[in-house]
């Protein structure tokens, strides 16, 4: 019983850790990136491709927290050397599935957009798919503190 109630905290803490990300979106600014002075340059789209933004790297979270899960889930069956050959199996598996459900809930839909800026130079800029842009559409890009942004007039 205590075994299982420890797991369960450390799975819970561990999640909650991993729940910390960054945006891709061109609306999301960081607390430092607040008050900031940024270039504005106006320019118009000029094609729009969807993308799969995936974060730099897993965190291991998932893993962790799969393996942990389904240690403790299958060491409820059979007894004795069948039950430590349970739990290091459903450890393992779970690790995997873990790992697996983290990448995929680490990645974003996101945009690559094509930019003709007014002063005749191209720029390409990926970034999350919250913002509604088409080929035509006259556009900010804004840059200098963090990351580029592409937003709409």
């Amino acid at each position: 019983m205590r075994l299982t109630l420890a797991a369960a905290l450390s799975v819970s803490v561990v999640a909650l850790v991993g729940c910390a990300n960054q945006s891709a979106s061109g609306s999301v600014y960081t607390y430092g990136q607040a008050q900031q002075e940024q270039i504005v340059r106006y320019g118009t789209v000029v094609s729009v491709r969807p993308i799969v933004i995936q974060s730099a790297q897993s965190s291991g979270v998932g893993a962790v927290a799969g393996g942990a899960l389904g240690g403790v889930a299958a060491s409820t069956i059979g007894g004795g050397t069948g039950q430590v050959l349970a739990s290091i199996g459903g450890a393992l598996l779970g690790g995997l599935a873990g790992n697996a459900v983290e990448n995929q809930i680490n990645k974003t839909q996101g945009l690559e957009i094509t930019i003709r800026l007014d002063n005749g130079e191209t720029r390409v800029i990926a970034q999350a798919n919250d913002i509604v842009l088409s080929s035509g559409q006259r556009v900010q890009v804004i840059s200098g503190a963090g990351p580029a942004r592409v937003v709409p007039l």
